[in-house]
């Protein structure tokens, strides 16, 4: 491995991993992943944003019930996605829609979970993306156990295990790192640390000199990276997911980044958080740090901009017609799934239900 990322005890006092600066200037020794990579990468986080304007208007409209915006993360978003092999695996938050789009999957499949549906809306094995995951750290178990149970196999998956820095503070991701650590599971562990969970700043949650630092309790790589630098994330990302194909095990990965806008559309995020905050964060923009250094190699000029901005509005175009698409609904659909085989206090639900609908047709 390159020495980028950490193959041992992670050093706590060590600065963000960085290869461009919020100036688009390459900085350090380590070199930039290939050009075409960026250029592509620039890419998805035009898609990324996009995808979080358009889900925050469709909210708006009431065509979404609600929607965990991860505007000022798309480099994370994006990069983890890319550093996937075909048949690795991903395991999103609810925060990480555009991740999961940047897999592959349909936005407008991703977003059906939002809107209220009773599933996912996708299918989790076809694109090997496990559900969406609203409680905190629960899916960092189910991902060490897909990650274990390919190891055992002999198969060489690797799971990128995704999460906020507040569910660093669930026991469930202690268990996660803990087992993973032990049998060598290749799982990468990629903490998106926006700051907030929710209200609650990272002060209150952690008094170690970073999230990255947790790594050294459980004898595993932990590095802590820019998380508005796409390059480095890439890096950094792409050398722990072939440490774990290569059967080195699990590494941790702290992205430091920002959550631009509120937790979710039922937040206010005043009453925590300064504007003067917001807009120092503003400055770190992903998107405008990439731009700035692609636009000055030469490698992104005004027409491959415009084929950008056409391919995005593209997408926003296809997520507003599909999610303005009225959905027949079913109301026994509410039975079908509880247990394999109903039991009679179900059943009776169920006949109560389709009396009252058939009552109310005559």
């Amino acid at each position: 491995m390159s020495s980028i990322a950490t193959s041992g005890v992670p050093d706590a006092a060590a600065a963000p991993v960085r290869l461009i600066d919020e100036r688009g200037a390459h900085v350090g020794e380590h070199p930039l992943p290939p050009l075409a990579a960026l250029v592509a990468g620039y890419r998805g986080l035009l898609l990324a944003r996009r995808l979080n304007e358009q889900a925050g208007a469709l909210v708006r409209q009431g065509r979404l019930a609600v929607y965990p915006s991860s505007r000022g993360q798309e480099a994370c978003q994006v990069a983890c996605a890319q550093v996937l092999a075909e048949g690795d695996w991903l395991f999103p938050t609810y925060r990480d829609t555009a991740a999961v789009a940047a897999r592959g999957v349909d936005p407008v499949e991703v977003l059906t979970m939002l809107r209220g549906d009773w599933h996912c809306g996708y299918d989790p094995v076809a694109h090997r993306v496990a559900p969406q995951a609203t409680p905190l750290a629960t899916q960092l178990l189910h991902a060490v156990g897909v990650a274990h149970a390919a190891r055992l196999n002999g198969e060489d998956t690797v799971v990128m295990a995704l999460c906020g820095d507040g569910a660093t503070s669930e026991g469930d991701f202690h268990e996660a790192c803990n087992f993973a650590a032990v049998f060598r599971a290749p799982v990468v562990f990629f903490v998106q640390n926006n700051k907030y969970a929710i209200s609650v700043p990272l002060a209150r949650q952690s008094v170690a000199p970073s999230l990255a630092a947790k790594a050294v309790g459980y004898g595993m790589p932990g590095v802590l990276v820019d998380g508005n630098d796409f390059a480095a994330l890439t890096v950094v990302l792409g050398e722990a997911v072939a440490r774990a194909r290569a059967g080195g095990g699990p590494t941790l990965v702290e992205a430091d980044t920002y959550r631009m806008d509120a937790h979710t559309n039922a937040d206010d995020a005043a009453r925590y958080r300064t504007d003067d905050e917001v807009a120092a964060w503003v400055k770190r923009d992903p998107l405008t740090r990439l731009r700035t250094h692609l636009a000055e190699t030469g490698a992104l000029g005004a027409e491959r901009e415009a084929e950008f901005a056409a391919a995005a509005e593209e997408m926003a175009a296809h997520v507003r017609a599909g999610l303005g698409a009225e959905t027949p609904v079913d109301p026994e659909e509410l039975f079908a799934h509880v247990y394999a085989t109903p039991t009679p206090q179900l059943a009776e639900q169920r006949a109560a239900l389709r009396a009252e609908l058939e009552y109310e047709e005559a």
